[in-house]
């Protein structure tokens, strides 16, 4: 198993293939830093987007609303969240697995952040549709102070 520390820059990158790449380090015993994760990109018309995570995020069960899966408006902990959903957070390798990733927005000191070598496309602005997950964020409510 692997113990070293990778950084990957979610600047212009989507956020499906950043978080199953970091699901695979973290599987492999790595522990993942992903930066700047309000800059990643997911794929899609607007509208369609912010439509399907408001869904996610007002979600409540009737039987017993406060046991419902939380979703965040913040964008750090919701790339985090898409993640973990690549995971088996189930079961204890993968409860081990997200606990060694750790997600910032912007890049803090002292970490210095290497571009992704894997991209099929390059820049995201090659999609037809694109929302960063800070806009995303804004439209469900939340303000980057």
């Amino acid at each position: 198993m692997q113990t070293n520390e990778q950084v990957i820059d979610c600047d212009s990158q989507i956020l499906g293939r950043i978080a199953s790449r970091a699901a695979k380090l973290l599987l492999k015993g790595s522990s993942v830093v992903l930066v700047n994760a309000e800059k990643a990109a997911i794929s899609g018309h607007a509208d369609d987007i912010v439509a399907e995570y408001k869904q996610k995020v007002e979600w409540k069960d009737k039987a017993n609303p406060d046991h419902s899966p939380y979703w965040s408006r913040r964008p750090d902990m919701l790339v985090k969240r898409t993640v973990r959903g690549m995971l088996p957070y189930d079961k204890a390798r993968g409860r081990d697995a997200f606990k060694r990733l750790r997600v910032y927005v912007g890049v803090p000191e002292g970490i210095s952040p290497a571009k992704a070598e894997e991209r099929s496309k390059g820049k995201f602005e090659v999609y037809e549709g694109t929302l960063t997950v800070k806009e995303l964020c804004e439209r469900l409510g939340y303000r980057l102070g």
